[in-house]
């Protein structure tokens, strides 16, 4: 547990500030949602003037853009945009600050097994990331109710938030498994903006044709379709499962290639 309490204490600061920034935003755009809500009609005639493949790349939808729900939507993918930078930078360090930092000699010489190592930090890695939403949530919530004009449905609105949390875990796994490919990764930010501005680009440029349900599969942002779930109340369960799936073996694959791994001491 020293391991789990050591990450933990390592990551403080930065999650916090991760978990600030991220409300801070929310905050920014549910702040404007009255005075676009007076003026709904407006809003609408100004955002019908966008090309549609513009509204589909920002997650407008016309029909719901004057609720505070279908607002809100259109604001969380600039979250889920921040969100899995936060969890791609996460999962980029965990394995790899050791190199990084020349502090592989001290962690490995201990006796415990490299398993074990890996699986404190990934405890402490999703704590991390469990804080961020769970504050995120309620202080959204808060907010979303002092802004409204009308009833919010708290079940709609925690399934929509929950999305940050499933977006993060994918995120935080394919930085965990790319990682442990590199012999040393001196910088992660560079890598983790690459990825994931490039996945949300995917989603945004080509997964709004004919064959948007296919391409779909290929980007983690169009896992969850937010007007999907306000409209059925669930999710779509091939897409989630297909997140779950790429985590799960994500993880694993990061378990084998870091048990065999060689690395190397300090020169």
């Amino acid at each position: 547990m020293n391991i789990y309490r050591f990450e933990l204490k390592s990551l403080r600061k930065n999650t916090i500030i991760w978990t600030c920034s991220l409300f801070a935003l929310a905050a920014l755009y549910l702040s404007l949602y009255p005075s676009i809500a007076k003026d709904a009609t407006d809003f609408k005639n100004l955002l019908s003037g966008y090309p549609q493949a513009v509204r589909d790349m920002l997650g407008i939808q016309l029909d719901y853009i004057s609720t505070l729900l279908g607002f809100y939507s259109m604001i969380f993918a600039f979250i889920l945009l921040g969100g899995s930078i936060q969890a791609m930078n996460l999962g980029l360090s965990m394995l790899s600050k050791e190199s990084r930092e020349r502090t592989a000699d001290f962690l490995l010489v201990k006796p415990i097994s490299r398993t074990s190592i890996t699986t404190y930090k990934l405890l402490a890695s999703f704590t991390s990331l469990v804080f961020t939403n769970v504050v995120f949530f309620l202080a959204s919530f808060l907010l979303a109710n002092a802004v409204k004009t009308e009833s919010l449905d708290f079940k709609l609105f925690l399934m929509v938030n929950v999305i940050l949390l499933f977006i993060q875990i994918i995120f935080f796994s394919l930085g965990l498994v790319i990682s442990v490919f590199f012999k040393t990764l001196k910088n992660v930010l560079p890598l983790s903006l690459g990825v994931v501005f490039g996945l949300y680009m995917i989603g945004s440029l080509l997964a709004t044709g004919d064959d948007a349900d296919i391409v779909r599969y290929f980007s983690p942002f169009k896992y969850f379709d937010i007007i999907y779930i306000i409209t059925h109340g669930r999710y779509e369960i091939s897409y989630l499962l297909t997140g779950l799936t790429v985590s799960v073996l994500s993880i694993a694959v990061s378990y084998i290639i870091y048990n065999k791994k060689d690395i190397h001491a300090v020169s």
